[in-house]
This record gives structure tokens, C-alpha cells and sequence, in this order.
């Protein structure tokens, strides 16, 4: 069976009836415009800055399960109240809500860039916080403060990777946010093989 397109269609090329559907047969009309994912350099460093914010969404979630046993011995009340280890756990998860929410905002009012570093400041206070926590509720509002930089993060990466990136090689460099998140995966895998 053969497809046939109309003029006009994103599929039609002027002598040629029939070709997959979707196909624009763009780079075969200009062979030039060809590229691979690897050849500029700059973009490709856009791309890994950015998809950060996908591999810290994806490593702040799944290392607190392992952190959580050694927050539990630094802290008694947290070790006899199962609601303050949800709490810890969740809020970093509340604040991420919270900071894509607001991330569309931010992104629209300041430009991607300014709102990546807002993302990367917010998160490193929050980081800080955490460090340097004498008490659980300190604790658990580093976690909100790292839950708003993810968030924010989650929110400008993809729009910045899509805006930075050409059109012919947009789509494998957008993946890399979710190929960050989903390293978290390996991560807690990496740790608990160490520690064996």
C-alpha cells in the first residue's frame, strides 16, 4: 500500500506522490543542514548544564532513603516520630511542586538563564542548610529549599535545552533531562554496592 500526500501537506515534495507520513524530507532537500548530536561543542555544554537539573531531581530523590538511617541516629525525636522521616523525605517533593509551579513565572519574568542560576542558588542555600542543620525542622526546611531549586530546574532545563538546541538534533538532546532523573536509579545502587 502506498501513501499518498496532498500538496500542502508536511509530507508532499514537488515531483515525488508518495514517502512516509510526517516526513517533510527537509535534510534531503537540504543535505547541508545535516548534522550529528556532537558536533557543536556549545551547545552540547548547554545541553549538560542543563540536564543537571534532571540528575539533581533524580539524586535528591533517591539518596534520601539511605540518608534517612543516618538522619534517624543524629536525630532521636526523628527516630521515634515515623511523621518527621515523612516529612523529611516528602518535603524536598512539596517544594518541587511548589517551585514548578512558579518556575513559568520566573522563566517568563527573568529569561532562562537567570532562572537556571536562581535554581542553582536556591538549591545550594538549601544544600547549606541541610549541612548545617542543629535540629530536624532545619532540616526539613533545607529539603523545601532544595524541592524549590529542583523544581524551578525541572521547569527551565527542557525549555532552555529546546530553545538552545538546533532543530535537527533537538529531540536527542532533550532526553538528557530525563536521562538525568532517571540516573537516581543508579546512584543509591552504586552506594549500597560500595558499601558491601
Amino acid at each position: 500500500m502506498t501513501i499518498q500526500s496532498s500538496p500542502g501537506s508536511s509530507g508532499f515534495l514537488a515531483g515525488s506522490s508518495s514517502f512516509l507520513p510526517g516526513s517533510s524530507r527537509y535534510l534531503e532537500m537540504f543535505p547541508e543542514r545535516r548534522m550529528s548530536y556532537f558536533s557543536n561543542s556549545y551547545v552540547i555544554g548547554l545541553t549538560v548544564a542543563a540536564g543537571i537539573g534532571g540528575l539533581l531531581f533524580g539524586y535528591d530523590t533517591g539518596v534520601i532513603s539511605g540518608a534517612l538511617l543516618y538522619i534517624k541516629d543524629e536525630f532521636e525525636v526523628v527516630n521515634q516520630s515515623s511523621f518527621l522521616q515523612e516529612t523529611i523525605v516528602s518535603m524536598a517533593l512539596v517544594g518541587a511542586v511548589i517551585g514548578a509551579a512558579g518556575g513559568g513565572w520566573i522563566n517568563d519574568a527573568y529569561g532562562r538563564k537567570k532562572a537556571t542560576l536562581l535554581a542553582d542558588v536556591v538549591f545550594a542555600a538549601g544544600s547549606v542548610v541541610m549541612a548545617a542543620a542543629p535540629n530536624p525542622y532545619v532540616l526539613i526546611s533545607g529539603r523545601l529549599f532544595v524541592g524549590l531549586g529542583v523544581g524551578i530546574a525541572s521547569v527551565t532545563a527542557p525549555v532552555y535545552i529546546a530553545e538552545a538546541s538546533p532543530s535537527e538534533v533537538r529531540g536527542g538532546l532533550f532526553v538528557t533531562v530525563q536521562f538525568g532523573s532517571c540516573l537516581k536509579i543508579i546512584f543509591p545502587l552504586k552506594i549500597l554496592i560500595l558499601c558491601l
